[in-house]
């Protein structure tokens, strides 16, 4: 594996080195994403985007990130976590109200994995594995956002 290659690759996956915080790097990297989002507040369109790249590079980089490492889903890698609550805000309003709930809510599935999720979880390995759990954290926190939004 080129060195270039190991080292780009950590990059992303460790969303630039966050994942190196001793503790609760995945909290980290979803608060990154918290503030991300709330600065840039992008339009839907660019939104989809930065989602879409971001969970192709998250792929890639973890991949090699975990063959870097040695280790199975570790712990430095949270690119997942960055794009999945990007998953978790898509079509919903970028209230700072609607940012912290989400950050929490998507925490807490996360964190929790519920069955869908922890199924997703075991029978996906490597990169796409890494990614795809989150992705599902993500979109299980939209539904439930978008069904708050509804019944306000």
């Amino acid at each position: 594996m080129n060195a270039f290659y190991l080292q780009i690759s950590r990059f992303f996956a460790t969303l630039f080195f966050i994942g190196y915080i001793p503790f609760a790097p995945g909290t980290f990297g979803s608060l990154f994403a918290v503030v991300f989002i709330g600065v840039l507040k992008p339009d839907i369109s660019l939104h989809i985007i930065i989602v879409v790249i971001g969970f192709f590079i998250g792929i890639i980089s973890s991949d090699y990130a975990e063959r870097y490492f040695d280790k199975e889903d570790c712990s430095c890698i949270v690119i997942d976590e960055f794009i999945g609550y990007l998953v978790s805000v898509l079509f919903i309003p970028l209230t700072f109200n609607y940012l912290i709930g989400a950050f929490f809510l998507f925490r807490f599935l996360d964190i929790l994995k519920p069955v869908p999720i922890r199924y997703i979880e075991k029978t996906f390995k490597g990169g796409l594995g890494i990614m795809i759990d989150d992705i599902a954290a993500g979109i299980i926190t939209n539904i439930i956002l978008q069904i708050v939004i509804t019944q306000i």
